[in-house]
């Protein structure tokens, strides 16, 4: 008669069964630290709201002492001048559009996924970097036109122009060597049915289905074996 094997002590029993358990609670704890973004989104968000206020009542403001001028001094009285603060309303507002966007695409990537960043092409860090920079250099090309309306001191607009060319290339370099590191979700049918779901369905929260997931895997795997371009395949 063979010996029975010997009982396990119930104390390694209870260490095999609750350390995958642990671990799990843990990878969920961690997995919610995602919501301290939270601070950051609603922190951002106030400042973009506070923006397009400010770039509201500055454009009134403006165009009630221009149309005041115009009425009692005449047309002439308007001269560079009214260019250059309707120029820094324009700036005012695409400051706010890129807190605005830094603020949607920080919940969108760590929260839920919003159909309002998926129409914007917004499908990764990459993707945000990638938008806001480029409203970054039409910020620079405007308060570049700013200074060249007012010609004040031609040669500190020459250095100005020196230094904005210098920032703006750099982000344009930027923009070329991180050119297709975006999403692979980023495919352009999503991008319609997002659209379509946000402005004709009133759909806010986007649903990443099965075939999304398809669709990004032979995207990956056509970037891998060389394919496609990398700017292809993130739509």
């Amino acid at each position: 008669m063979t010996p029975s094997p010997p009982a396990r002590p119930p104390s390694a029993a209870r260490t095999s069964t609750d350390e995958p358990s642990r671990r799990e609670w843990f990878s969920e704890l961690i997995g919610r630290t995602r919501f301290v973004v939270l601070i950051a989104v609603i922190a951002v968000l106030l400042v973009s709201f506070s923006l397009f206020l400010q770039g509201t009542l500055l454009a009134l403001h403006t165009i009630w002492d221009s149309w005041r001028d115009t009425l009692t001094q005449g047309v002439a009285s308007q001269k560079g001048e009214l260019a250059v603060e309707f120029l820094e309303i324009v700036s005012t507002m695409l400051k706010a559009v890129v807190f605005y966007l830094i603020g949607v695409g920080l919940y969108s990537l760590f929260i839920t996924p919003l159909n309002l960043t998926s129409a914007l092409g917004v499908e990764s860090l990459a993707d945000l970097e990638q938008k806001v920079v480029s409203v970054i250099i039409v910020i620079l090309g405007v308060t570049f036109l700013e200074h060249f309306v007012r010609w004040e001191k031609p040669l500190d607009t020459l250095y100005f122009a020196g230094a904005l060319a210098l920032a703006g290339g750099a982000l344009v370099f930027f923009q070329r060597v991180h050119r297709g590191s975006g999403g692979d979700l980023g495919q352009p049918q999503a991008k319609l049915r997002a659209r379509q779901e946000l402005f004709e369905n009133d759909t806010e929260q986007r649903h990443i289905d099965d075939h999304d997931v398809a669709l990004a895997e032979q995207a990956t795997l056509a970037k891998q074996s060389g394919k496609v371009d990398a700017a292809e395949g993130s739509g």
